[in-house]
């Protein structure tokens, strides 16, 4: 046998695990930042660690959620811009657990690639950890991975993990709404992290756009990438002042499906959900989207949100007292439509 050994077999096979301890290292400081007082681990420790103890609850409820940003990471690598993908994560996860009445506890993430780069990976926790400081929550752990024979060299995915806590009795499950309560929309900052397929062909292959180019209609000087990248918004501030004054009796995310899909999930199967088309303005990008991809509205509105970020459901002598608190944000809440008896559908009026 030979007294000849290959040192850098992995990294001829195309895993560097010095990079990635390059990469883990440049933010280990940054990360430890956003950590709260339940949190017991360490960056870099096997599992993470957080306690619930102080907690004053009579029964508590952990709510859960995952998911990713899809194919918005492709206008980034076009973009070459990595550090909002992050951050939209978190508030996606965050807004997806708040409408359920849970209080945000920690994030995680995962990040795989065809080959890791660190000063990428730098910009993508750039925003996680801007989007967990953002939120008030730990950025208790996660994983990256490099693979070059499932990823091309320039390809990466995000997934983000989050877990919150809620008092079981003021869960929001969509019981409590009845006939004639209101909805109240709050405003996106554009697709956040749903149809980026269907953008992206309208936009850069039926219509030959380039990143650079200036979006229609838009903001001055805007361009179809920073549109297209403008961070997902988190509703944590509004939904948690609404909730502390138990103003919402239900929640919705508008995520993929739209308002159409999403607002069912909410609301008793014997009502539905009464929409006013004509209650807000659309915003450029999705006018944009809907002229140029010559989109049929009832698509638009199941693909896209269409500028209504999250919808909260009050009673109707709740009104003034919400917008108001709303306003006081800084949020620009509009009454998009009300309840009405039916079959658990959304009608657009």
């Amino acid at each position: 046998m030979s007294e000849k050994r290959r040192k850098d077999a992995y990294k001829e096979a195309g895993v560097d695990i010095d990079a990635a301890g390059r990469a883990v290292g440049a933010f280990k400081d940054k990360v430890a930042r956003t950590f709260t007082p339940g949190v017991l681990s360490q960056v870099g420790n096997f599992g993470g660690m957080y306690s619930l103890s102080g907690r004053k609850f009579k029964e508590p409820v952990l709510v859960s959620s995952t998911d990713g940003v899809g194919t918005k990471l492709l206008v980034a690598r076009l973009a070459r811009r990595h550090n909002t993908v992050g951050e939209c994560l978190v508030n996606h996860c965050v807004n997806d657990i708040m409408v359920q009445g849970a209080e945000p506890l920690f994030f995680m993430d995962y990040i795989a690639v065809g080959k890791l780069v660190p000063e990428h990976i730098a910009e993508v926790m750039e925003g996680f950890i801007a989007g967990c400081l953002n939120n008030g929550i730990a950025l208790l752990g996660g994983e990256t991975a490099e693979m070059p024979d499932l990823y091309g060299a320039e390809d990466y995915d995000l997934a983000g993990f989050i877990v919150g806590v809620a008092e079981r009795d003021e869960l929001l499950t969509g019981e409590r709404v009845k006939e004639g309560h209101l909805l109240i929309g709050l405003p996106s900052t554009g697709l956040h992290t749903n149809g980026y397929s269907l953008a992206r062909k309208v936009i850069f292959g039926d219509k030959k756009h380039k990143v650079n180019d200036i979006l229609p209609g838009g903001a001055k000087g805007e361009t179809f990438g920073e549109a297209l990248l403008a961070v997902h918004k988190s509703y944590k501030k509004p939904l948690e002042a609404l909730f502390r004054r138990k103003l919402a009796d239900a929640a919705a995310h508008i995520t993929g499906g739209g308002l159409t899909d999403n607002l069912p999930r909410v609301f008793p199967d014997s009502l539905d959900a009464e929409i006013d088309r004509a209650s807000w303005s659309v915003p450029p990008i999705f006018r944009y989207l809907v002229e140029a991809g010559e989109l049929d509205e009832s698509e638009a509105c199941r693909v896209f949100n269409m500028g209504i970020g999250m919808v909260v459901i009050i009673p109707e002598n709740k009104k003034e007292e919400a917008l108001a608190l709303l306003g006081s944000l800084g949020e620009g809440a509009i009454v998009i439509g009300r309840m009405v008896r039916g079959a658990g559908r959304v009608i657009y009026r």
